[in-house]
């Protein structure tokens, strides 16, 4: 009569109790990181009291992740920050928003600004000069103007970086 045993030799146990160790080494790192990686862009949005085009524009940028706050400022104080940031008088609009190191000028899409923190050319900002319907915040049913948002340049020039054509009438 034959007597069957199990055995509890495992020669890779060790190995496997390696590989084990280093994969909880790895997804505590992960973990560490994630809060870095999750937090959202934080945006400061400086306007004047009471522009409701500026607090809806602002609404769209939470809609898409940002964390936004509202600086409320007289039109002169504001005015000058705009100057200071590198916004030339003809290219300004309603609102200065800064995101890291950049100026967000105006209304601004969500998609434009993503693709300038993805990209991170060598440039003040962005900036969609004016007020157009139906650009992000200045929303009237289907209605849009065609606009274009130009990315500004550290010697103050500008190039066209998207175009967004007219619609609704």
């Amino acid at each position: 009569m034959t007597k069957t045993t199990t055995a509890t030799f495992r020669p890779y146990g060790l190995a496997a109790a390696a590989v084990r160790k280093s994969m909880v080494q790895v997804l505590v790192l992960f973990v560490a990181l994630l809060p870095a990686a999750a937090t959202p862009a934080s945006v400061e949005m400086m306007t004047t009291s009471g522009c409701a085009c500026c607090h809806a524009w602002a609404r769209h940028l939470r809609a898409a992740g940002f964390d936004v706050t509202v600086k409320d400022m007289a039109m002169g104080q504001l005015m000058r920050a705009k100057l200071d940031a590198g916004v030339p008088a003809a290219l300004a609009a309603c609102h200065t928003a800064r995101i890291g190191a950049y100026i967000i000028e105006g209304h601004v899409p969500v998609r434009e600004i993503q693709r300038l923190l993805a990209e991170k050319p060598d440039a003040v900002g962005l900036v969609v000069p004016g007020m157009p319907i139906g650009s992000p915040g200045m929303e009237t049913g289907d209605r849009r103007e065609a606009y274009e948002v130009h990315l500004l340049k550290r010697d103050g020039t500008t190039e066209v970086l998207q175009r967004y054509e007219s619609a609704g009438g």
